[in-house]
């Protein structure tokens, strides 16, 4: 079964990008990864850890971007060592069943989520000019839409989220600098410690930022950029500076938080609460650079997470998962339609959508895990890109660390 799995380039000698233009196409998986998982949930995590324990929580950042570099650079090598999708080999291993079920309940996690999104997007803009916040939903979701149809979707997907990082570390680190931290403190956030009453917080970074749905979806990523464009099959992807930036970021927002709001025992509900709280203090400009950070973050998930979605659901149900396709786009379509939707008639996601997501998860979460770490292990499949050594140890971990997540979750729905 596993020799019918067909090995691209396997032997072809990796030729690094020499330009700036290549090294920034070598990043382009990566940083839609990174923007696709930086949204406004991880915003408002970073801001509550910030805010009501300081800096004591930066530890848990080098930690959980540290898994999630494992488990996007491995799944950047399935990407590489194979002619088909990763769904298409999870179908092959484990039979059709196996992948519909990856493929609907990623839909189903995505489109449940999305409408935090839509929300982040509406506060964003809505904050700082004082008008609607549905008015900014409607449009940026036409907007979003719009995008699908470019002739090179993934080209336009790749500039945008270079683009929204970009704005968001330039932001990010301003309103670092309004912020002035104590930095001989930071250093000492790095070192691992456990406040009393943090474990919830900890739980919630780490299930947010080691995505595993968004470390499968890399493999997606690198694919479609070889499909784009075949000259690039062999340079290498440069998968540590994106996940690096998510990381950056969300320390940023947390040290921001821990200087500002801590010392005043200040308390966060929402990223945008991070941008209220600093306008009395700094004045309207620090306020409005950390409002289009979060633009940057809700807008980029937005698109990031509905592509995620409308692209494992049109795997799944047999129509192929080219960002190119028409059904994979109205499929995404149809995820940040839903998303929009469900902010502008409820204002907020509802807390029943919350625990259905959360049950999906549950269940899709621990399976993707192992099956990209069964994969990566399996050299009739990887070849050359077979999991070393070290990797298989820490993507053991990894593992654990997925697993103890999933049991926290089914404690907080069922026995709490």
């Amino acid at each position: 079964m596993q020799s019918k799995v067909a090995h691209s380039q396997a032997d072809d000698t990796a030729k690094p990008a020499r330009t700036f233009r290549g090294w920034l196409s070598s990043l382009g998986p990566s940083i839609i990864t990174a923007a696709l998982v930086f949204g406004p949930s991880k915003m408002t995590i970073t801001s509550k850890m910030g805010a009501e324990y300081g800096y004591s929580l930066l530890w848990i950042i080098v930690m959980a971007i540290f898994f999630m570099t494992v488990f996007t650079t491995m799944s950047t090598r399935i990407g590489l060592a194979t002619n088909q999708s990763l769904l298409a080999t999870i179908r092959q291993k484990w039979g059709n069943g196996a992948a519909l079920a990856v493929g609907i309940g990623v839909f189903l996690v995505a489109t449940s989520f999305q409408a935090g999104n839509s929300i982040g997007v509406g506060i964003s803009i809505a904050e700082s000019t004082h008008t609607p916040v549905n008015l900014w939903i409607a449009l940026f979701t036409i907007l979003g839409i719009g995008l699908l149809f470019f002739r090179t979707f993934y080209k336009v997907l790749e500039k945008l989220m270079i683009f929204l990082i970009g704005v968001m570390v330039v932001a990010f680190m301003i309103t670092l600098g309004f912020a002035g931290p104590d930095y001989s403190e930071v250093v000492t956030g790095f070192v691992p410690s456990m406040p009393t009453g943090s474990l919830g917080l900890i739980i919630a970074f780490t299930a947010s930022s080691f995505s595993i749905v968004g470390a499968f979806y890399q493999s997606y990523l690198v694919q479609e950029r070889v499909r784009v464009n075949p000259a690039v099959r062999s340079q290498p992807v440069d998968t540590v500076t994106g996940m690096t930036l998510m990381g950056l970021m969300s320390a940023t927002v947390l040290i921001c938080a821990a200087a500002v709001l801590h010392p005043k025992g200040l308390k966060v509900a929402s990223a945008s609460d991070m941008g209220k709280a600093l306008e009395p203090i700094f004045g309207p400009y620090a306020s409005a650079l950390f409002l289009i950070g979060l633009f940057g973050a809700s807008f980029s998930s937005l698109v990031g997470n509905a592509t995620v979605g409308g692209t494992l659901l049109g795997e799944a149900l047999g129509f192929g998962n080219q960002l190119g396709s028409k059904v994979v786009k109205y499929l995404i379509a149809l995820v940040m339609v839903i998303g929009a939707s469900i902010a502008i008639i409820f204002g907020k996601l509802p807390l029943e959508l919350i625990i259905f997501a959360q049950s999906i998860t549950i269940l899709v979460v621990p399976f993707i895990g192992v099956a990209m770490y069964a994969i990566g292990n399996d050299s009739a499949i990887m070849g050359r890109y077979t999991n070393s050594t070290f990797v298989k140890i820490i993507g053991a971990l990894g593992l654990l660390v997925i697993f103890g997540l999933a049991l926290s979750n089914v404690n907080q729905l069922f026995f709490k």
